[in-house]
């Protein structure tokens, strides 16, 4: 055919040295950041509350030897209605729940944080894991066992929980 323009063939996509991914991700993390601030300073607003996905061999971790050993990979809190001493930092956060009524403060990295969502308002991010140890179990997120954290008001461990 005269005159007719050939097809187009698809673009090869260049190499992404930008990594587009990645600065999403960090923005992510910094609304995730941002809510905690929120929430450590006003409380939870509304119906709000948080799961909260990370890697508990990741670098930075604290946590109780007897939650590590019942999860020593990953692991999902819930802070919803009570929860004490929330504190954010520039590269993590620590926070006080009451886990079959026995009080345990934890501290994790932002880094090691691979998933975060608000179910009340159906928003969510996934995190890709920053060390090797949590990138290798990356694939297992199916496999995550939701603990729901039952806070009190204060870490009493013997004190029933309110309903």
């Amino acid at each position: 055919m005269a005159g007719a323009t050939p097809k187009a063939e698809r673009p090869v996509m260049a190499t992404d040295h930008i990594r587009y991914d990645l600065l999403v991700q960090d923005a992510f993390r910094g609304i995730f950041r941002k809510v905690l601030i929120d929430a450590a300073q006003h409380g939870l607003p509304g119906e709000h509350h948080f799961y909260i996905t990370f890697k508990t061999g990741a670098p930075g971790v604290v946590m109780s030897d007897r939650l590590r050993a019942e999860y020593p990979e990953q692991m999902t809190i819930i802070l919803q209605h009570q929860f004490w001493d929330l504190r954010v930092h520039e590269s993590g956060f620590e926070v006080g729940l009451s886990f079959r009524r026995v009080p345990e403060k934890l501290e994790i990295p932002f880094a090691a944080v691979t998933g975060f969502f608000d179910p009340s308002v159906n928003f969510g991010a996934e995190f890709t894991a920053e060390d090797p140890d949590a990138a290798r179990a990356e694939g297992e997120a199916d496999k995550t066992p939701v603990l729901a954290a039952v806070p009190a008001a204060e870490p009493v461990a013997d004190k029933p929980a309110e309903k």
